[in-house]
């Protein structure tokens, strides 16, 4: 089979919940992002995009991935992007809800396009505007109902729910993550030292320019960097935060059912948009472009949906086992982190050295917009793995209901 490769990843600069991003429209966010990483690419000219014969498109496909499709982004957002930002109506695009992991199944999808030679190219990204998600009211069973009818948000999380779904499924995340860290016996303090470290790792990775090459500003906006980063973070600060989901019992181990779980210690809710170009090996030529990584192995997992923030485990495992490699020949790991908890618990069952794990910060300080946190993670680790010269990665994601989505890379360059 044929080999896919990521020969450029970029992104926009994630948003605060109501902030910097908050006035830009989602499917204006995702062609955003698709201009701009097709415009970097010498051999994507109009005429290779239009394609020789007014038909067949150097781009095969373009594939996002998106979690809400109840607002702006609705009816397909890939498409609409690909439209808006004035790519040839003959190139298809179609849109993936893997929830969490949607743009990283949108890679894995076009991956697996390109092994078995239905594409060439495929340009895969994601997107998400959390603060522009609408409410929605299911319509009444019978006609003209005489009572108050309620809304319902959809920003994240649960709605709608099934009553046939067992209760114990359908917990809010933060409840599911305080039962996950309960299991696993993961303590205040811990959550709280991960947290600060992703903030501060985060704002050095900016300082020092790691993002200059991977972020793209939104024209109109002013933002230019992740708004969510707190430098000059630490556990004592986050410890004066107070629980969300549970009470605070004062217990710090974690062997208690009192509350962990703060908004410090979580990945807040986000805007931004995210963007991968995939290609075979000899899409080099097509693009004008070199090689950064190449995609060595592909998992998916699941397991009981309040149990989701553990299911990257099982995934990257089995995406190891189909790279041919183990834990002890990975070099750096991109874990989403929804919640500190949840990305202790992963991180104690592989046990990786934590120095490797998400060493340009992470979501809980630079956000999680949904739908591109998976673009998010394969393009910092693609870039990663390129600075540092290791040879292999991880890139990983927990999703809500109780899944898992894994990505092993190869450093091409490292590979030689």
């Amino acid at each position: 089979m044929t080999e896919a490769f990521v020969y450029d990843a970029i992104r926009t600069p994630f948003g605060k919940f109501g902030g910097g991003l908050a006035g830009v429209r989602p499917d204006d966010l995702a062609a955003h992002v698709v201009r701009a990483i097709v415009g970097r690419a010498p051999g994507l000219t109009a005429e290779a995009l239009e394609g020789t014969d007014g038909k067949h498109s150097a781009v095969d496909e373009v594939i996002f991935g998106n979690a809400n499709g109840a607002g702006e982004e609705n009816r397909n957002v890939a498409r609409m992007a690909t439209l808006l930002a004035g790519l040839p109506t003959s190139i298809p695009g179609t849109t993936v809800n893997r929830l969490c992991g949607s743009s990283l199944d949108a890679a894995m999808i076009a991956s697996r396009q390109i092994a078995v030679g239905d594409a060439d190219v495929v340009l895969v990204g994601g997107v998400e505007s959390m603060s522009r998600a609408p409410w929605v009211r299911p319509k009444t069973e019978k006609p003209y109902p005489a009572g108050d009818m309620k809304l319902s948000s959809t920003t994240l999380g649960w709605r709608l729910v099934n009553p046939n779904m067992p209760s114990e499924w359908t917990v809010s995340l933060g409840e599911a993550t305080e039962q996950l860290r309960e299991r696993h016996a993961i303590g205040r303090d811990r959550q709280d030292l991960f947290a600060a470290r992703s903030h501060n790792l985060s704002d050095k990775a900016w300082n020092e320019g790691f993002y200059d090459e991977l972020v793209v500003p939104v024209p109109g906006t002013d933002l230019t960097r992740d708004e969510g980063i707190r430098p000059g973070s630490s556990a004592e600060k986050l410890a004066g935060l107070k629980t969300v989901f549970r009470p605070d019992n004062g217990d710090r181990s974690g062997s208690t059912k009192g509350g962990t779980v703060t908004a410090g210690n979580a990945s807040p809710l986000s805007d931004g948009a995210s963007a991968v170009l995939l290609g075979s090996e000899a899409a080099a030529g097509t693009l004008g472009l070199e090689p950064i990584a190449r995609i060595a192995g592909r998992g998916a997992a699941a397991n009981e949906p309040q149990f989701f923030g553990f299911a990257p485990v099982e995934a990257a495992n089995r995406a190891l086992a189909k790279a041919g490699i183990t834990w002890d020949q990975v070099g750096a790991v991109e874990l989403n982190e929804a919640f500190a908890a949840q990305s202790l618990a992963c991180l104690d069952a592989w046990k990786v050295d934590p120095e490797i794990v998400n060493q340009h910060g992470g979501a809980i300080a630079m956000g999680h917009p949904l739908g591109a946190s998976g673009g998010r993670i394969l393009g910092t680790l693609a870039r990663s793995l390129q600075r540092s010269g290791e040879r292999w990665g991880v890139a990983a994601i927990c999703i809500g209901v109780g899944q898992g989505l894994a990505v092993v890379l190869e450093n091409v360059a490292a590979a030689k």
